[in-house]
């Protein structure tokens, strides 16, 4: 008697609706989709629901900056979204918005629940405040010269220059971002949760199994230490819910944002017979509930969101799968090499199945950062897929469909080999379970291995030659499609396009349960190529295209009519305004590091027998002793500034997103000191 199937809601992180999906995103949604689809193939009931995080300043400012509504800027940025996980064949059961009537109602009940059970309170708090714009201003939307070494344009909560901290009101000449007007401190009242009421039942539930050990280790270090409550309310104007009974006052952005996962599976329910919210939501649930996450923001998941959860008289999850960062080629992805790649910019040069691959041959269990290293992409797809898998049903099925018809054997030659295929499957599905994908593709590939080696050692071009071996041809054929059959089953939660050529091909639906036969006299259809070679150059020319994506997107795209649009750095200068800067050749005479400062670096000027003194921001990407002897650029007629560590006279030019990718400007060779720039 077959056991009945497991009921398991699967969710992925909330894509934010301002911004396009990258491939730092699509690593977590592929390893949710691969999940999955796994689990669908096994025969269990698994849905799979995401939504657009639709809420928060952040959006109804750039709607603004846009000439448009906030609700016009998060429909388009989901018809982007759901096009680009569509492409990469990432399948959702029910992809939604926060900015629903379903997460509406869902976390006023969430919220009415925990006010009367006495797990929300109320305080009078001080925040710096717009007054041109009428906002109360988070500490990224504040900027002003740093109190500890006067380095002007800094943000709310720390330097960038010297890499100190602080608070918004300690911001010498601090403005606001969005208007450029004086921030001025003003009281509101805001509304809190009381997650320190929930210290033991997190205690609890974060050493349960639902979390990795180094997850679980970390929040402990939270947990004793003492929660603070957190605050779940924002100000008008603020794009989100009103909190109920409390005109002008928001819930935080994530407050309704897991709740989302909620709202978007109750409109699946909705629209779908025989599924009920309740018996997957409800206190007393047995169906399985997991969470797909970044390790970025496991305190929301894994703190906030199981208190306010069973606060609320809900379910928790029955896990929490957090994962690391995606590194490229080593280092963090970066817009000025082309590695901070869109989903739609890969998309237009190679094929979506070769990142879900790679993806699948890295991942495991653990909370690690994943490096996509292009060379070993390219070499690892090339050799994996297309020297091995796809080199199996090539090498075979030509002599089925030209010698026999496309007819396979009767029966299989080779029992005992097939056999070891077959059984592989407990294994392989154990590491799919684990979420050790990597795993699972070695030992997948380790199969790839045997079969082309059982194909090398039988020879059937050789045979083919031989009177009177027609039987063995196709015996030995048959077996080798045999084999890659089971193959693609393994590889079908992975490759599910892949696999459909497969299936098409094979004349066969593949799923788990068809690893219990094997085909034996049966039509097979004429092979067609599955999947062509990485190639080199299309990936040095999506590394481009993303450079150029960026720089498109530097352009400024304001209504002219927004506040934002009087943002200094947007405004436009006339010509004659810019021929007011001096720009001088100067040969940098010495350099040295500053004692007390993280990224500046002491810079004396030689500008041909006038020397002066410059503090810049450049000890990241230089040592004092590579910029000695150098010839830079330098603005001479810059007013002197005053700072902690002594007057800059100037400042030279440098280019770069910051950190180590920063390059000083160097005029042409035969520049002398003094030179005027024109």
């Amino acid at each position: 008697m077959s056991k009945a199937p497991r009921k398991i809601l699967v969710t992925s992180a909330l894509p934010y609706a301002n911004g396009s999906i990258h491939l730092g995103h699509l690593l977590e949604y592929i390893q949710t989709d691969i999940w999955v689809r796994f689990q669908k193939m096994r025969g269990e009931t698994c849905n799979y629901v995401c939504a657009d995080d639709a809420h928060g300043t952040a959006i109804m400012l750039k709607a603004e900056q846009q000439g448009i509504t906030p609700e016009e800027l998060i429909a388009g940025v989901k018809a982007e979204h759901e096009s680009d996980f569509a492409d990469f064949h990432v399948n959702f059961d029910n992809y939604y918005s926060t900015h629903s009537d379903e997460n509406r109602e869902l976390s006023e009940l969430i919220y009415n629940r925990c006010k009367d059970a006495g797990h929300i309170s109320s305080r009078t708090i001080t925040q710096a405040f717009d007054p041109e714009k009428q906002l109360f201003l988070a500490d990224r939307f504040i900027k002003g010269t740093c109190p500890k070494c006067k380095t002007e344009d800094q943000y709310g909560d720390n330097c960038e220059a010297c890499g100190a901290t602080y608070s918004p009101t300690e911001l010498i000449d601090p403005r606001s971002a969005i208007s450029g007007a004086t921030p001025v401190e003003k009281e509101s009242t805001h509304f809190f949760f009381k997650l320190p009421d929930f210290t033991e039942m997190l205690k609890a539930w974060t050493r349960s199994g639902t979390l990795q050990d180094e997850i679980a280790n970390k929040l402990s270090e939270w947990l004793d230490s003492g929660l603070q409550e957190w605050d779940i309310s924002r100000d008008a104007p603020y794009f989100g819910f009103e909190i109920p009974g409390e005109p002008g006052k928001y819930f935080y952005v994530w407050l309704d944002a897991p709740i989302g996962y909620m709202a978007s599976f109750k409109n699946l329910c909705d629209r779908t017979d025989g599924l009920e919210f309740d018996d997957y939501w409800s206190k007393d649930s047995k169906a399985e509930l997991y969470h797909f996450i970044g390790k970025d923001i496991i305190n929301f998941h894994a703190l906030f969101w199981p208190a306010m959860l069973s606060c609320s008289n809900f379910r928790t999850p029955t896990a929490v799968n957090a994962h690391g960062f995606l590194t490229v080629n080593g280092k963090k992805m970066s817009k000025s090499r082309g590695t901070f790649i869109k989903a739609r910019t890969y998309l237009e040069h190679l094929n979506p199945e070769y990142l879900r691959y790679y993806f699948a041959a890295k991942l495991n269990n653990r909370v690690e950062d994943l490096d996509l290293n292009l060379e070993d992409f390219a070499q690892r797809v090339n050799s994996d897929l297309v020297g091995k898998v796809v080199n199996i049903a090539s090498r075979s099925a030509g002599f089925i469909t030209k010698k026999f018809d496309g007819t396979l054997s009767s029966q299989s030659s080779e029992p005992e080999l097939v056999k070891e295929f077959i059984s592989a499957g407990d294994q392989i599905a154990a590491y799919y379970e684990g979420r050790e994908f990597g795993k699972a593709i070695k030992a997948i590939m380790a199969l790839a291995d045997k079969a082309n080696q059982y194909i090398a050692d039988k020879e059937p071009w050789v045979l083919a030659k031989q009177e009177g071996a027609e039987q063995q041809v196709q015996d030995v054929c048959s077996v080798g499609i045999n084999l890659f059959r089971l193959l693609m089953i393994y590889l079908k939660p992975v490759l599910p396009e892949m696999t459909g050529k497969a299936e098409a091909f094979l004349n066969d639906q593949l799923d788990w349960e068809a690893l219990g036969r094997t085909l034996e006299d049966h039509q097979i259809n004429k092979f067609k190529p599955l999947m062509t070679r990485v190639e080199m150059e299309k990936i040095e020319a999506m590394l481009e295209s993303s450079k150029e994506v960026l720089a498109e997107e530097q352009k400024p795209k304001l209504d002219p009519n927004s506040p934002l649009a009087k943002e200094p750095i947007d405004a436009e200068i006339q010509y004659d305004e810019f021929a007011k800067l001096d720009l001088r050749v100067a040969l940098i005479a010495k350099a040295e590091a500053v004692k007390g400062a993280d990224k500046l670096l002491r810079l004396e000027l030689d500008l041909g027998g006038e020397t002066r003194q410059v503090f810049a921001g450049i000890k990241s990407a230089y040592s004092p002793e590579q910029l000695e002897g150098k010839h830079t650029v330098m603005v001479a007629n810059l007013a002197p500034r005053k700072m902690k560590f002594g007057m800059s006279e100037g400042m030279v030019l440098a280019a770069g997103p910051g950190g180590n990718e920063l390059w000083i400007l160097e005029p042409h060779e035969g520049a002398q000191p003094g030179m005027r720039i024109r």
